[in-house]
């Protein structure tokens, strides 16, 4: 039985992911802080497991096959805690992966990861950690995925992409919904050699833009 472990899975992204997932008859392990938060999810193919990104969190990936970072220290918090959890947490996930002989890392990133010194000032930390955390992902020697979303919306899932960053800014963007999709993708379809994809909205179907 193959078991998908999601980083974050009551984040914003995290959620939709692991409803997506569950509706597919796929088999989640959930980790996160406060078991609550999940409470309107039930499905005997969800496991729930506690635990503090701050800590220890190796326990949660005994028994996976592969999975999701999708935490994050959230846009009201300090430098210290995208330090924490953007940046510590996300290496040390790579480390139990690793340690786990995990199949297959799919880490959630944000354009602009690729550089850091370009973004404006209040955004350079949580580039800086998000820079790092890749670069430690890619010489972990995992089969990794990192997926690296414009601009996040709560918009209604418009269902079409593209890897081809706009030129504007304003549409460099992408719903939560749709980037939840395109992790689904890539679970589903884990790519021959290890990508880094840039993901937008656009007009071509999620197949024709992540690799498998």
């Amino acid at each position: 039985m193959k078991q998908t472990l999601i980083i974050g899975a009551s984040g914003q992204i995290g959620k939709k992911l692991t409803q997506l997932m569950l509706d597919n008859n796929q088999h989640v392990v959930a980790l996160v802080r406060d078991k609550s938060k999940l409470s309107d999810i039930h499905n005997d193919k969800l496991s729930i497991i506690e635990g503090d990104l701050s800590k220890d969190f190796e326990h949660a990936f005994k028994h996976c096959e592969d999975v999701v970072f999708a935490a994050g220290s959230g846009g009201h918090t300090g430098a210290d805690k995208t330090i924490l959890i953007d940046l510590w947490a996300a290496c040390r996930a790579a480390d139990y992966a690793k340690n786990n002989d995990l199949k297959h890392f799919v880490m959630v990133s944000s354009i602009g990861a690729d550089t850091p010194s370009k973004g404006s000032e209040s955004m350079q930390p949580y580039l800086v950690a998000k820079h790092m955390a890749d670069e430690h992902l890619i010489r972990s020697g995992l089969h990794y995925s990192i997926i690296r979303p414009g601009m996040l919306t709560n918009d209604a899932e418009k269902g079409k992409f593209t890897d081809q960053q706009p030129e504007q800014k304003d549409q460099a963007t992408i719903t939560r919904d749709d980037v939840a999709k395109a992790l689904l993708f890539t679970l589903n379809n884990p790519p021959i050699k290890s990508t880094i994809t840039k993901i937008f909205n656009g007009s071509k179907r999620i197949s024709e833009v992540l690799p498998s």
